[in-house]
């Protein structure tokens, strides 16, 4: 499989060109995904053994950090942080369990009751 990529001549002109170097981002991706699914897997059993809330699992399930899922509920970071916590997940009313739901196109039924199982 070849890819356009731009790249200059030796007069400095932008050109296209072929590259066959498929097989090394293909690597590169395939180990990011492995890493990724690793942190998937990670998250829901921390979850299953009530060190993290299933806030942590729905983040990493859906590639987002702190800064971003932060950002979609209207929080401060430390405040979602703070909800990490199980004891502190638990106490969360239904707006702001909605809010989490919303970002992770999820029902707040499923947020509150996923166990990692």
């Amino acid at each position: 499989m070849t890819e356009i990529l731009y790249v200059t001549d030796e007069n400095d002109n932008y050109t296209t060109a072929n590259s066959t170097g498929w097989d090394v981002k293909k690597a590169a991706l395939d180990e990011s995904m492995e890493l990724i699914y690793e942190r998937i897997e990670e998250a829901k059993q921390n979850v299953a053994n009530n060190i993290v809330s299933p806030i942590v699992y729905f983040m990493e399930f859906n590639k987002m950090d702190l800064g971003v899922l932060a950002s979609y509920v209207g929080m401060w970071q430390w405040r979602v942080k703070r909800h990490f916590k199980p004891r502190v997940f638990k106490t969360l009313s239904e707006v702001v369990l909605k809010k989490y739901a919303d970002a992770f196109g999820i029902s707040v039924n499923e947020l509150k009751n996923f166990d990692g199982k």
